[in-house]
């Protein structure tokens, strides 16, 4: 393999083993409290860094490939950043399309275990932070998103004409905005506590870094899994 399927291939869930092993020794007191949010939105800008490269490795893994999808993506459009949900849903879609060169009749969410990807997802987050100072830290959304488990259902993502369903994609778009936020770093001129509009509003509790790490994982697990069956029927129609 090269490097770029190496990367694509490494699991996102890494960046979070490594930050609850580096801060295991800082405690959670209260005098703790004021890192949370130097942490979370290290940690969550890592994440989508990461996503928004694996993207780019993912495009220009088909590129080297297939001429003519070389053609169109980098001649005719411009992949930009890969970082809002319709980058990753064309992209999604892309990936799609190659399998489908061999496997004409492959459908997305028969291949995909979206209940097992679920149960991962959900299971890793609660394991890995659910006795670290992290979730001391942000008890409240930690406990709400670990209680919460209609939020995210197997059906609401991996069909072929779209990545996510409605509700994810309103979920990802808070993910976006709050990416955006900490990346262009606007929250140093922006009120720092949401206004009692915002916090009546039913999405409100949703907007949580649990939340956007699930989304974040999810999307991360399709394209790992999705990629592993491009290289199959890739190297099968190489040889054949």
């Amino acid at each position: 393999m090269n490097s770029h399927t190496d990367f694509i291939l490494s699991p996102m869930t890494r960046i979070l083993e490594d930050v609850v092993t580096a801060i295991a020794g800082i405690g959670n007191g209260i005098e703790t409290y004021p890192i949370y949010d130097y942490v979370m939105q290290t940690l969550f800008l890592k994440m989508t860094g990461f996503q928004e490269q694996k993207m780019k490795c993912v495009c220009w893994e088909l590129a080297t490939y297939d001429y003519e999808y070389r053609y169109e993506k980098y001649s005719k459009k411009t992949i930009g950043e890969c970082s809002n949900y319709n980058d990753k849903k064309d992209i999604y879609k892309d990936l799609i399309k190659q399998i489908q060169k061999s496997v004409a009749n492959f459908d997305v969410s028969t291949y995909l275990d979206r209940e097992e990807i679920l149960r991962e997802t959900f299971t890793f987050l609660k394991d890995t932070f659910g006795k670290t100072n992290l979730s001391v830290w942000a008890q409240n959304s930690f406990i709400e998103f670990v209680n919460d488990r209609t939020l995210i259902r197997p059906t609401y993502f991996g069909s072929n004409d779209n990545l996510f369903e409605n509700t994810l994609q309103n979920l990802y778009k808070q993910l976006y905005s709050h990416r955006n936020r900490c990346a262009h770093n606007t929250l140093s001129y922006q009120q720092n506590l949401p206004t009692l509009k915002t916090l009546v509003h039913d999405d409100y509790k949703h907007d949580n870094y649990f939340v956007r790490f699930s989304l974040l994982i999810l999307i991360d697990k399709i394209f790992i899994r999705l990629y592993n069956k491009y290289l199959e029927e890739n190297e099968n129609r190489l040889y054949r």
